[in-house]
């Protein structure tokens, strides 16, 4: 799973990555500072079912600190874009190369309108962040169109001559960016579009196909950064008069919570409402009234944002759902005796033929069934995985891994 940050240059995008990962890549108050994708791992974070068993677990490729889960994602941290970025204009071909990895898109904005279209620092509350947001995704849905447009005539010559079906013409063009033919079909569906007679297609007609099909192939959730900052309240009501769903955020605040309680100066989880300070701790004035700012951001948004927007991407976006695979369903553990130790992040709809798969190609092709670690009753193939399922896998292979 990876989730890529995009926005023009100079809008926090390595602030929020470093918050994310908790790694430290260079941040600058200028354009470009990100010149090649930098990638990072972050969490989803949920409530894990350890406490519902009533269990100490044992996590291994993922997190649970007091009953919270934290399942790693890649996240990849893009350079920033300016308008023209399909033309090429500044790193507009790396920019979308890298763009199109990413299974969903968090565009992190400056809220408190203190950058100007291509990133250069302008007084705060003079930006216009609803503009910054059309822009960055209409260089994203042009540069779509235009990699299908170069062979456009060459793709419906093919699907007209029945030697290939036109959507499966297009999935194949555009593979790289994860699109297959049912999305394409229900796209060219939707806009009321025939495939029949694409070659009559107008250039305004492949563009809104592109910019429905890059919104179903990469969702994006809108990240307002800088929401600490005075100028925010007007550019917050901005872009939520164009994005309802925008989450508010402060990034450098998130960051600043993070390392506060890596030098054990608070009590902190990403995501949390609010942090504990340790009175033991040293901490200095300053740092005291950089607390006091953060915990009002808290007090007035719920959370620094940053964690919420990372979870809207994988729950609400992407519609993933956690599954804990077992190998012991009695005792909840795998043969080395980890309870409850790996959490993984499927698609809705996914069987346990999936999640065997996921765990190992040999398990899925000796797949049997799979048991429910609640009701211990058989699961077949064709069975739905539910959120927060805890399985075993039967296979014919379990032997051997």
């Amino acid at each position: 799973m990876l989730l890529g940050l995009i926005g023009k240059a100079n809008v926090g995008k390595s602030t929020f990555f470093n918050s994310a990962t908790d790694l430290n890549v260079p941040c600058g108050n200028y354009p470009f500072t990100t010149i090649s994708a930098n990638m990072g791992v972050t969490y989803a974070r949920v409530e894990c079912v350890c406490r519902e068993f009533s269990v100490q677990d044992s996590p291994i490729h993922s997190l649970c600190i007091d009953g919270v889960r934290f399942i790693p994602i890649k996240l990849m941290d893009i350079a920033g874009l300016i308008p023209g970025a399909s033309k090429g204009k500044g790193l507009g071909n790396k920019f979308l190369d890298d763009a199109r990895q990413a299974d969903a898109l968090i565009h992190v904005v400056d809220a408190a309108a203190s950058t100007d279209a291509e990133g250069r620092p302008v007084t705060p509350g003079t930006g216009d962040p609803a503009f910054d947001m059309q822009f960055v995704e209409e260089e994203l849905d042009r540069w779509v169109a235009s990699v299908l447009g170069r062979e456009w005539g060459k793709l419906v010559r093919e699907s007209s001559n029945q030697s290939i079906k036109l959507e499966h013409a297009i999935s194949t063009r555009l593979s790289g960016l994860s699109i297959n033919d049912a999305q394409i079909v229900s796209t060219i569906g939707e806009l009321g579009l025939s495939a029949g007679n694409a070659a009559e297609w107008s250039e305004q007609d492949l563009l809104k196909f592109c910019e429905r099909l890059r919104a179903k192939s990469k969702p994006i959730v809108i990240a307002a950064n800088k929401a600490d900052l005075p100028s925010a309240e007007i550019g917050l009501s901005n872009i939520r008069h164009t994005r309802e769903n925008a989450i508010a955020c402060s990034s450098e605040l998130e960051l600043l919570l993070r390392r506060a309680t890596r030098l054990k100066m608070i009590e902190y989880l990403p995501g949390d409402s609010s942090f504990k300070i340790n009175e033991a701790a040293t901490i200095s004035t300053q740092q005291r009234h950089a607390l006091h700012k953060a915990n009002t951001f808290l007090a007035e948004y719920g959370s620094t944002g940053v964690q919420k927007i990372i979870n809207k991407a994988i729950f609400d976006l992407l519609k993933l759902i956690v599954v804990y695979p077992v190998e012991d369903e009695i005792k909840l553990t795998d043969r080395r005796g980890n309870v409850l130790p790996d959490a993984h992040l499927l698609p809705a709809s996914s069987t346990p033929i999936d999640l065997a798969e996921k765990i190992h190609a040999d398990l899925a092709k000796g797949f049997m069934y799979a048991i429910d670690a609640r009701s211990k009753m058989r699961l077949g193939a064709d069975y739905k995985l539910k959120n927060n399922d805890v399985v075993k896998i039967v296979s014919a292979t379990s032997s051997r891994r």
